[in-house]
C-alpha cells in the first residue's frame, strides 16, 4: 500500500504504541515487539531506537526486559474505549469556562481534553454536547468551568450537524471499512487499523437519533476487536 491521506505512514513510535494499545494488559518484552514491529515492515534497528527514545520520553516504562504504556498514554488506550451510553431524554451538557488570564498552553490544553471528552465548542468558551454519555466530569475540568445540562431551544439534530462535520466523518469511515476489508498484506493491515483508530477517537458518540442513516462506528470497532484479537496471538505465538 501507497501512502495516502487516508492511511499515512505510520512512524516506529506511532507503530510500538499502536501495537501496545491493542493489547490488555499494554506490555510486551522487547523481543515480542521486535518480532512484532518485523513483522509489520520495522527493522530491529528502528524499534529499539525508538523503544529506547520512549522510554526516555516517557511514552513507556521498562521493567527488566518488558516495556508497557506509560501512565499519560494508559489514558489514550482508556479513550479507545468509549464510555457507555445511557438514554437520552433531549438535554444537552454544557461546560462554561469561568477561568479567566490562563496562558495559552493551558488554553490548548484545555481544548484538547474538551475533545477528548467528546464535547465541541459552540463558541468561545462554551463547549456542548448531547446528555447521553455514562461519565462525569474530570476535576481538571471542573476546576476551570463551571458544567450542567439544559435543553436547546435549536433542533438538536440541527444542532449536532452544525458542531460535528458528520457526514464527512460517516464518509472516511466508510472508505476506512473499505481499505480494512480489501488489504492483502499485514502491514497494510497495521497502517489501516491505526488509522482505523485514530477517526474511531474522533467519534462524536452521539445519540442514535442524532445520527446519519448507516453510521459506520459500530462496523468500524467490530473490525477493531477482530485486529486486537489477532494481535492477542502475536504474543502467544512469539
Amino acid at each position: 500500500m501507497t501512502d495516502s491521506p487516508l492511511v499515512p505512514q505510520v512512524s516506529a513510535r506511532s507503530s510500538v504504541l499502536s501495537l501496545l494499545l491493542a493489547l490488555h494488559p499494554p506490555t510486551l518484552t522487547a523481543r515480542e515487539i521486535v518480532t512484532a514491529m518485523d513483522f509489520f515492515g520495522v527493522t530491529e534497528s528502528t524499534t529499539r531506537v525508538a523503544l529506547t527514545r520512549m522510554v526516555a520520553g516517557g511514552d513507556l516504562v521498562r521493567h527488566d526486559a518488558s516495556y508497557t504504556l506509560s501512565e499519560r498514554l494508559l489514558q489514550r488506550q482508556r479513550d479507545v474505549e468509549p464510555p457507555a451510553q445511557r438514554r437520552w431524554r433531549g438535554t444537552w451538557e454544557l461546560a462554561v469556562v469561568t477561568t479567566t488570564g490562563r496562558s495559552a498552553a493551558d488554553r490548548t490544553a484545555l481544548r484538547t481534553e474538551m475533545q477528548r471528552q467528546r464535547v465541541a465548542e459552540l463558541r468561545e468558551g462554551v463547549w456542548t454536547r448531547p446528555a447521553n454519555l455514562k461519565r462525569t466530569w474530570p476535576q481538571r475540568l471542573l476546576h476551570v468551568s463551571t458544567c450542567f445540562e439544559a435543553r436547546p431551544t435549536e433542533d438538536s439534530t440541527d444542532l449536532a450537524a452544525r458542531l460535528w462535520d458528520l457526514d464527512g466523518w460517516a464518509a472516511r469511515g466508510h472508505a476506512l471499512l473499505e481499505a480494512v476489508d480489501h488489504v492483502t498484506d499485514e502491514q497494510s493491515r497495521f497502517r489501516t487499523m491505526v488509522a482505523a483508530v485514530r477517526h474511531l477517537q474522533s467519534d462524536p458518540l452521539l445519540p442514535d437519533e442524532l445520527l446519519p442513516v448507516d453510521w459506520p462506528a459500530a462496523a468500524l470497532a467490530a473490525r477493531y476487536d477482530d485486529y486486537r484479537r489477532w494481535v492477542g496471538t502475536l504474543r502467544v505465538n512469539h
